[in-house]
Parts: C-alpha cells; structure tokens; sequence
C-alpha cells in the first residue's frame, strides 16, 4: 500500500525543496527582468546621445571658419565630447555598472560647462547665429537636451526598481549569490 507513507518527513522535505526552487527561479528571472529594463532605459539615453553627438559635430564644424580665434573653447567642447562617448560605451555594455555610471555622469558636469561656452560664443555673434549651418544642429542639439531629463528619469526609476528588488529580503541572498550589484542612477 502506497498512501499514507509511513514517514511524512522525506515527502515534507521535499515539496519545502519544490517551493524554495520555483522561488529562487522566479526570483532570479525577476532580476533578470528588472535588469534588462536597465538595458532599455539605457537605450532611449543612448539615442539621445548618438543625435547630440551628430549634430554637435556638425555644429563644431561649422562653427571652425567663424570662431577661428575661439578655437580653444570648441576643441574643449569635442575633448569633453569624446569623453562621454568613452564612458557611454561603459555604460552601454554594462548598464546596471554603478562604477560605469558613476563615470558616465562625471563627464556631464565638462560637457555642460564647455558648451555652454560655446553656445555663449555662438549668441554673441549674430552672423554666427543665424546661419543655416549652425542653426539646423543647434536646433537639434536643443531638442535632445529638452528630451534628456525625461530619459534620464526613466533610467534612474529603472535603478530605483532593481535596486529595490535587489536589496528585499530574502532575495537579498539570491542577488549576493549570483552576484547582482546594486545600480548607480545618473
């Protein structure tokens, strides 16, 4: 006769080892979801980035031949480009990286400051202005940065909701096992 067992033990054992598998299954994928959510909230900041960088390297261009004697503050404005190129490369392969992050939002501060310089220089010079040439990408570059705060809000809800995950207990313990850091938001 198979039913009732004689010991109950081994059957208890093993449905609590059925329940806290699906659990650590469910767990992980939640992770895993809120993670790749990163990725996506990542992505829109990114195409942000990829439209400022094309139309801030046409506008430099253009702005050479005019503001030949400021030629400092707009290879300032490309250096401080490059390096937010760089370290949203960083960030691109690894968006939950808080170090990457972290790196990627110090290079804001000089880009800001460097075209905000050149935007000064551009405004101060009405034939500079209101050529066709710097217009078009000034146009541009003000539509990406009137975009920018709402990209970076969704990526920082999205570190906000897995960290949160991260740090609930008892998944605390499956995201130290399998090694999920906590995010850095911008």
């Amino acid at each position: 006769m198979i039913w009732p067992p004689e010991s109950w033990e081994p059957l208890v054992w093993s449905v609590i080892g059925v329940v806290i598998g699906f659990w650590m299954v469910g767990a992980y994928n939640r992770l895993m979801r809120l993670r790749n959510q990163l990725g996506v909230a990542w992505a829109q900041i990114d195409a942000l980035l990829m439209r400022r960088e094309e139309a801030l390297t046409q506008m430099i261009a253009a702005l050479r031949e005019p503001l030949v004697d400021e030629s400092g503050a707009l290879d300032a404005l490309a250096a401080a480009q490059i390096h937010v190129h760089a370290s949203a490369d960083g960030v691109r392969q690894k968006p939950e990286s808080a170090d990457a992050t972290r790196a990627f939002a110090a290079t804001l501060g000089p880009w800001a400051s460097a075209f905000s310089r050149v935007t000064a220089l551009v405004e101060q010079r009405p034939q500079v202005h209101q050529a066709e040439s710097v217009a078009t990408p000034r146009a541009e570059l003000t539509e990406s940065q009137a975009r920018w705060p709402f990209a970076r809000q969704a990526f920082n809800d999205a570190v906000q909701a897995y960290n949160a995950a991260a740090a609930q207990w008892p998944t605390r313990l499956l995201a130290r096992l399998f090694s999920f850091r906590a995010a850095s938001p911008l």
